[in-house]
């Protein structure tokens, strides 16, 4: 069956962003002058059965033509039940759902539009596939900050939503603002908000960012790292305190905050003393002289999903890796592994084992 023009649907794991076009949507098809062109059915089921009576109250809206003639928008706002849960796999849902689907196949009539906005959907239902086939169909997901060269994607994102509110980041600004705030669309939006309404009309510059961004987890892990990075040992230590007292793992703080970290500066390091290239050129020319190399010397750096080279953190390690020689670099990653084998083969205090981890690796050798 040829896709619907009247049928959209927007699906993704970045609610946000799935809610955002959603609406912007529904007010661009929504008639004009007539409070009744927009019928939003909440999509939130606490249950099977609520999930069957959301689905019912959809299709009345769908079939109910507006009383004073016209156009009509029918939008299925932020459902729950699509996903792989045990609402959305009861067989009552199913039932519900099959049933919508099959309203939507038969066609709607011309003057009335259907809107479906979703986070987590189960991709492999026959739902997925059929309604996505019927109308438009949009996927919003998140950026998975755990795959290398995450931060370009989400600082493309960050620099656009800037824009819409007139806001410019001068220097490392927009740089230091991603790696604080990390991917969720929804932080994204408050902090440059707020960071909007604190500079006003200049630029906002990294001290800015620093005093009125509030770091995300994924920041506080950014912190740690680059607290390490320019040698302040009592931030380092109180950072890793602070996230010992929320709960965070020993071993999740060293290898996620640490080793990273350390390897970044080595690789850095290694670069700038072996090749000649600085951090002082941009991004762009610090990426070409780094892919320029024979892979021979480029075969131990960290890769993209493409399986290109993940410069960007490597360009932000080499701005600050002056405080630290080649042979320091090496020690320490030599200092993680033991304080890694400590952490999961001992009983002793893992703030304590990540105190003498650091205060190792910030304390110059005499």
């Amino acid at each position: 069956m040829p896709a619907s023009s009247n049928i959209f649907t927007f699906f993704g794991s970045d609610e946000a962003q799935v809610k955002e076009a959603a609406l912007n949507l529904a007010r661009k098809l929504a008639p004009e002058d007539d409070e009744f062109g927009l019928e939003i059915v909440a999509g939130n089921a606490d249950n099977a059965d609520h999930a069957s009576q959301i689905v019912g109250n959809t299709i009345e809206a769908i079939q109910t033509l507006p009383f004073f003639g016209g156009e009509k928008v029918v939008w299925l706002q932020d459902a729950n039940f699509f996903a792989d849960s045990q609402t959305g796999k009861a067989e009552t849902t199913l039932s519900a759902v099959e049933a919508l689907v099959s309203i939507l196949e038969q066609g709607l009539p011309p003057d009335v539009k259907f809107i479906v906005s979703a986070g987590d959907v189960d991709k492999r239902r026959s739902f997925y596939k059929k309604i996505t086939k019927l109308g438009k169909a949009e996927t919003f997901d998140k950026i998975d900050v755990s795959k290398p060269g995450w931060e370009t994607q989400v600082m493309s994102l960050v620099r656009d939503r800037a824009r819409e509110l007139g806001l410019d980041f001068e220097g490392n600004a927009l740089d230091r603002f991603v790696l604080m705030v990390g991917a969720e669309t929804r932080s994204i939006d408050a902090e440059l908000e707020k960071l909007s309404l604190f500079v006003g009309n200049r630029a906002a510059t990294e001290a800015d960012v620093g005093e009125i961004v509030a770091s995300s987890h994924i920041g506080v892990i950014f912190e740690i790292g680059d607290s390490l990075a320019r040698r302040n040992l009592p931030r380092t230590l109180e950072l890793i305190e602070a996230q010992l007292r929320r709960g965070e793992s020993p071993v999740g703080i060293l290898l996620a905050a640490i080793v990273p970290k350390v390897r970044g500066l080595l690789h850095a390091r290694d670069l700038i003393e072996r090749h000649g290239i600085r951090a002082g050129r941009s991004y762009p020319q610090f990426q070409k002289a780094i892919e320029a190399l024979p892979s021979g010397d480029t075969a131990h750096l960290p890769r993209k999903k493409d399986g290109g080279i993940s410069a960007y953190p490597i360009f932000l390690a080499a701005q600050i890796s002056d405080r630290f020689s080649v042979a320091e670099l090496k020690n320490a990653l030599e200092a993680c592994l033991e304080a890694n084998l400590r952490l999961v083969t001992t009983q002793l205090e893992p703030q304590l084992v990540l105190n003498q981890l650091v205060t190792r690796i910030l304390t110059p050798a005499k």
